[in-house]
């Protein structure tokens, strides 16, 4: 992994092997990131993404294997109870074409990962609302 910050970017460089979120908090960690906007491409060879029911306030993920771009990376970095916390979805799309996405919970760089932190001033908490069962931005 290298990085390197230019004023309010974050230009981050995962290498194979690396996992994305593991990588993301350290960073967001060492350069005191509180508050900001992900989004990057890049490619996996495993990846657990998830979905919400709000109906059951469960979540369900799959871990998938096998060999993916990451055709799009988005996201947002918060804290709650003064953590780093990375709320990121991607799009992932195999040798068919086919696409597969959801709630990023872990991936596993296959080649590389290109991943762009837009800093903000600032910072946004996060709070479990019972309501809804997720943690929410607390402003």
């Amino acid at each position: 992994m290298e990085y390197f910050r230019y004023g309010s970017k974050v230009l981050i460089r995962l290498d194979p092997g690396e996992e994305i979120i593991t990588c993301m908090t350290s960073i967001c960690e060492k350069e005191d990131i509180r508050l900001g906007i992900v989004s990057g491409i890049g490619a996996v060879n495993k990846a657990t993404v998830g979905l919400f029911n709000p109906a059951t306030k469960k979540y369900f993920s799959a871990t998938l294997e096998k060999y993916f771009e990451i055709t799009s990376l988005t996201g947002n970095i918060s804290q709650m109870n003064g953590e780093v916390y990375l709320h990121l979805h991607a799009t992932l799309a195999d040798i068919e074409h086919k696409a597969f996405g959801g709630h990023l919970n872990a991936a596993i760089v296959s080649a590389t990962a290109e991943i762009w932190i837009d800093l903000v001033e600032g910072s946004a908490d996060r709070q479990l609302s019972e309501k809804v069962g997720l943690n929410l931005l607390k402003f």
